[in-house]
């Protein structure tokens, strides 16, 4: 029996006039029997960070019991379904994120470990864990990394210790900066000024593509467009809804009742970023620092910041933990989209390790210990399913070394970051 069949490049793109759509992994990407894990096609751990403000009332984060099969408290319930790829890491402190004033250095040390006083050019101090790993899980991906947000302002990730990188908010320049890249300045501003889809430029390259394609790769293609078609017209009706309210006076461009639309909208440019392959480290904040956000969906008017300083008044108790467990949910829809979008041999949340969590503990006191954090994916051989309490003052630098280490980041690069003491081989 002779096998004949071809295989596409893991690469291989869509392309138009000035635009170009990558694919996601297909059947036709891999060799006739050949085992994926031995393929350049394998996927590659994906490592996500998700920062929330304001730390997490800690009796309504932290699970009752450790080990397997915990309880799930108000504001981690949202992702009781995804429970085989949660694991809830307790007890972890920053030190680097104490001290100075409050908020001030908060959202800066949280991928980093290490005070903006001990940031050092000589010896790394200081580049956060995001971008490490961008450096090494850049292969065969057009961006080293991505980082987004909900809310602007702030850092979070820093490419050098005297170097950060914008969160970007503009839905349209994420989509942009992932699909519609031109070869010239001409051809960028054609694409940013165009009214039709990008994809309508790849027709004929769709066309050519399917015709070498099986039927189940022919459906994965057109499934996967028609995404980048929803994603399209999401972005336009963001765009349009904004631009009504850009000539009344004093009025916010996107009303609040807008913004969970526009955090669902960056989670799935985030996921579509990794099933595109465009990056394999992907940073997010979904709310800024000291927000003066008002979430009246929730029936919550007072501003989160403020509400934020419950100081034992059982209405703010009350509302921040709706706020916390609101955050959870729009998170969890992203966490499920990832767990049921295929990738090799297993989904997108099988590959990936994603961190969400913040770098305040009691957001009454402005401290950084215990951090709430949780791991969710089962990239790397995570195990999930378990709540991890460690001793007090561990450092939370360890969380950061484990996901490195899992993505088989080279143990030179990361023995010294931060405070750490080691990876959790728990994990």
């Amino acid at each position: 029996m002779f096998l004949t069949r071809k295989h596409l490049s893991r690469r291989t793109v869509l392309k138009g006039a000035g635009a170009s759509i990558a694919l996601p992994l297909l059947d036709a990407m891999i060799p006739a029997r050949t085992a994926l894990a031995q393929t350049a096609a394998a996927p590659s751990v994906r490592l996500g960070f998700i920062y929330f403000p304001h730390g997490a009332l800690q009796n309504e984060w932290e699970p009752p019991q450790t080990g397997r099969n915990f309880d799930f408290p108000f504001i981690l319930e949202p992702l009781k379904p995804l429970r085989d790829y949660v694991t809830v890491v307790s007890g972890l402190r920053n030190k680097a994120g104490e001290g100075g004033v409050p908020h001030g250095i908060t959202e800066e040390t949280w991928l980093s470990c290490v005070h903006p006083r001990m940031r050092s050019d000589a010896t790394g101090a200081g580049i956060t864990a995001d971008q490490i790993a961008a450096r090494h899980l850049q292969k065969d991906t057009p961006l080293p990394s991505l980082e987004i947000c909900g809310e602007p302002g702030g850092m979070i990730s820093f490419r050098n210790p005297k170097q950060p990188l914008p969160m970007e908010g503009n839905p349209r320049k994420v989509f942009v900066s992932m699909f519609g890249q031109g070869q010239t300045a001409e051809e960028r501003e054609a694409i940013l000024g165009t009214t039709n889809s990008l994809l309508d430029y790849v027709t004929e390259a769709t066309a050519s593509l399917n015709g070498s394609l099986d039927a189940a790769d022919r459906a994965k293609v057109s499934d996967y467009l028609d995404s980048v078609r929803e994603v399209e017209l999401r972005v336009q009706k963001l765009d349009e809804s904004s631009e009504s309210l850009a000539d009344l006076p004093d009025a916010p461009i996107g009303a609040p009742d807008d913004f969970g639309e526009l955090l669902n909208l960056q989670f799935e440019l985030f996921a579509l970023a990794w099933e595109t392959n465009r990056t394999n480290v992907i940073t997010m904040k979904m709310v800024e620092e000291a927000s003066m956000r008002t979430y009246p969906h929730l029936g919550v008017h007072e501003a989160f910041h403020p509400t934020s300083h419950w100081g034992g008044f059982p209405q703010r108790i009350a509302n921040l933990r709706l706020i916390q467990n609101y955050h959870t949910a729009v998170f969890a829809k992203f966490a499920q989209r990832l767990s049921v979008t295929p990738d090799g041999d297993g989904s997108l949340l099988d590959h990936s390790i994603v961190l969400f969590g913040s770098n305040m503990a009691n957001s009454d006191a402005h401290n950084a210990d215990p951090l709430p954090q949780a791991l969710i994916g089962r990239g790397g051989g995570v195990r999930g399913n378990q709540h991890l309490h460690y001793p007090q003052d561990t450092p939370h630098a360890n969380i950061l070394v484990t996901m490195l280490d899992r993505a088989g980041i080279p143990a030179e690069e990361i023995e010294k970051f931060g405070d750490s003491t080691g990876s959790f081989t728990e994990v």
